[in-house]
């Protein structure tokens, strides 16, 4: 694990050293096979979407496109930085079969930890954090790992905390190991060789802005690096809820506080996040979060997760307030699906428990029922007849308003055209214009 010291310590690979040999040993992106030898091989190459009824409901001009990491084997951006540490730390001799692996997690990165080790046959711990998910915790048992939540609101540097059993754990068992996401290398490049090389290609080379939420940094970090290798006037925009300190400058953010919105924003800066490559940062909050969430995929058809719904709230934002035009294209990461928050904000329960619901106004449609009572939509009284009135003024009435049918007072029926122009009953006699409809 990154020590505090080291936390401000960012490698400059490929930043201020493009063309350098590549000190990670990692390996390049690899061509997908028509046949798969293992799950691990459906991890990358996801597609490319255009948001269309959104941008039209918004009023946005420009392009704007999606990223759906969701694609991905287990569900989320981070099965990319599971597979690539996991196999770095193989080829460098760190880690052999039968080795323990602890990681520290708020979820989606544990997921493609135990998918691969799963795969490759080592034992997996997690340490998550109570807030996150029991999807989450159901897929990572699913998976055979083991789990020990930690409370939320414990610091990062505090012994409770997720990281902090984790280093406990790590000096306790033999052959274990933390590969660490918040410090290793391999999670930013991951990205830097795979995720950011199919935007390259998807988009051929014509970015002008990228918006992206952080967590430990590794996906801001690695694609800002490439992309801004390739395409020197891309612009990078970093989402981080309110209650963390990712954002800068520091004026931005106030005072660590919880939030529901999970795998996004901390409470420290970790070491693989490279913050001067974002040029601009953008602050959400969850209902707005959970509100675009739910947009995402009943407008689009795009079964996002939370900070999914963050990210493009903060990418509509930015291009509304930019007012950009038709020329203009803009990138928006997803970074996981909702199948890990089945109980949460795809819950209209839920969403109304945590007061995010109504959100029809959140996206211009008319709300305006919702502060109404049903006496100011000054309906008229039905009209009915009481059991006095012939037959013959009846009908009358019922041609005259156009109704079919009408109530009789005092009497649980209702006299209709069919009911008084029915052969029986007047070539038998039993009605007649001058009877009573009782």
């Amino acid at each position: 694990m990154a020590d505090t010291k080291e936390l401000g310590q960012v490698c400059k690979w490929a930043k201020d050293n493009a063309g350098a040999a590549n000190p990670h040993g990692c390996v390049p992106r690899r061509s997908r096979g028509k046949i798969l030898n293992t799950v691990l091989e459906a991890i990358g190459d996801t597609p490319l979407v255009r948001i269309h009824t959104i941008t039209k409901n918004e009023g946005i001009k420009c392009q704007l496109m999606a990223k759906c990491e969701f694609f991905n084997s287990g569900g989320s951006v981070k099965d990319r930085i599971g597979r690539q540490m996991i196999e770095d730390a193989e080829r460098s001799g760190r880690i052999k079969p039968g080795d323990i692996l602890i990681e520290p997690t708020s979820g989606n990165t544990g997921i493609g930890l135990a998918l691969a080790a799963a795969i490759k046959g080592y034992r997996m711990i997690i340490t998550l954090p109570e807030k996150m998910s029991q999807e989450k915790v159901d897929v990572l048992k699913a998976l055979g790992a083991e789990i020990i939540r930690t409370p939320t609101e414990a610091a990062f540097d505090s012994p409770d905390s997720h990281i902090g059993v984790a280093k406990r754990l790590n000096k306790e068992l033999p052959n274990s190991h933390i590969l660490d996401q918040y410090a290793n290398p391999s999670n930013p490049m991951a990205h830097y060789l795979t995720t950011a090389e199919e935007l390259l290609e998807q988009t051929d080379g014509k970015i002008d802005y990228v918006v992206m939420s952080a967590g430990t940094g590794g996906t801001i970090t690695g694609v800002a690096r490439k992309l801004k290798e390739k395409i020197p006037n891309v612009k990078v925009i970093g989402v981080d809820p309110v209650g963390s300190i990712l954002a800068q400058p520091d004026s931005l953010n106030g005072e660590i506080t919880s939030y529901k919105v999970e795998g996004i924003g901390y409470d420290f800066i970790p070491r693989v996040l490279d913050r001067s490559l974002v040029d601009e940062w953008i602050k959400t909050e969850d209902k707005e979060s959970f509100v675009m969430a739910r947009r995402l995929i009943r407008e689009e058809g795009l079964l996002a997760g939370g900070s999914a719904g963050a990210t493009m709230w903060a990418a509509v934002k930015f291009c509304k307030e930019r007012k950009l035009g038709p020329d203009k294209r803009v990138v928006v990461l997803l970074a996981d699906s909702v199948r890990n928050y089945m109980t949460k904000h795809l819950n209209t329960e839920w969403m109304k428990e945590n007061g995010y619901l109504p959100f029809a106004m959140e996206h211009g449609k008319s709300d305006w029922w919702r502060a109404h009572k049903i006496s100011d939509l000054r309906l008229t009284l039905p009209m009915c007849v009481q059991p006095n009135v012939t037959c013959g003024e009846t009908l009358k009435i019922l041609k005259e308003h156009g109704f079919d049918q009408m109530p009789v007072t005092f009497f649980h029926i209702i006299m209709t055209l069919c009911c008084v122009l029915s052969p029986p009953c007047l070539s038998q006699g039993t009605v007649t214009l001058v009877s009573f409809v009782r």
